[in-house]
């Protein structure tokens, strides 16, 4: 059974098949934030998503994070660093992306463990 999460008509916000949340890449909303600011609404979604999904941060197994600028990392890294719970960091990729809207600074997809 594959169950869709805020199914739009382009696209999900999150899949759940086989006891795995696969989500959709996560965007701030307030784009007037600076990158943690940014960062700490991106994670906060993902928290609801993955509630959604029966799942939590505690599951996750692979985070693909995409910033804007790399000199963007340090910042980026502090609100990560104070919302990953230690021990459960999942495998992490970080690059630097073009974004679909200029005034997003970061864009994080996460699978996680259902």
């Amino acid at each position: 059974m594959i169950q869709r999460i805020d199914a739009g008509h382009r696209m999900s916000e999150a899949v759940v098949h086989n006891g795995v949340a696969y989500l959709a890449g996560q965007i701030p909303e307030d784009t007037t934030q600076d990158i943690e600011g940014q960062t700490r609404q991106v994670l906060a979604e993902i928290d609801a998503l993955l509630a959604k999904a029966g799942s939590d941060k505690t599951r996750l197994l692979r985070a693909e994070i995409f910033l804007r600028d790399m000199a963007d990392f340090a910042g980026m890294n502090r609100a990560w660093d104070a919302w990953v719970v230690p021990g459960q960091a999942p495998a992490r990729a970080t690059v630097q992306a073009h974004l679909a809207d200029a005034a997003w600074k970061v864009e994080i997809v996460v699978t996680a463990a259902v």
